[in-house]
């Protein structure tokens, strides 16, 4: 699998150089997830500019991907502008998944979901310690 990898403190940037989203390239890119949720990465945005074309096993992968890091209160967000490829993916019905055109706008998305879990965690301490939204 061709790519780069960026780590940041509250996401992970694959850039993918993969014409082709399936088969070996797909198999690879799991076992690279599952590293980056070992290392404690549950955003990953996945730069899908050079892909033209998604395999079924792709897709199992996507959806398996997209599993985990929601189960981690986290995003996968995959950056294409290609309509065919959103379209394909809106037909497999993957709950929950983020496709965005811009880098820009899934790192926004990253941090605006951060903020969100902390405002949860922040509300669910108030009513552990028997605080009311009143006090």
């Amino acid at each position: 699998m061709n790519y780069s990898i960026e780590k940041n403190e509250q996401y992970t940037l694959v850039n993918l150089n993969e014409p082709v989203f399936g088969g070996e390239v797909s198999t690879t890119f799991e076992t690279l997830s599952r590293n980056l949720f070992r290392e404690g990465y549950s955003n990953i945005i996945v730069d899908f500019n050079t892909v033209k074309d998604i395999e079924d096993p792709g897709i199992s992968i996507i959806r398996k991907i997209n599993r985990q890091c929601t189960n981690e209160s986290g995003l996968f967000i995959l950056v294409t502008k290609r309509d065919d490829l959103i379209d394909f993916l809106d037909r497999s019905k993957i709950p929950d998944l983020t496709i965005l055109p811009t880098l820009e706008e899934a790192i926004d998305a990253v941090f605006m979901n951060e903020l969100e879990n902390d405002f949860r965690s922040e509300d669910d301490d108030s009513y552990e310690f028997g605080g009311s939204a009143d006090d």
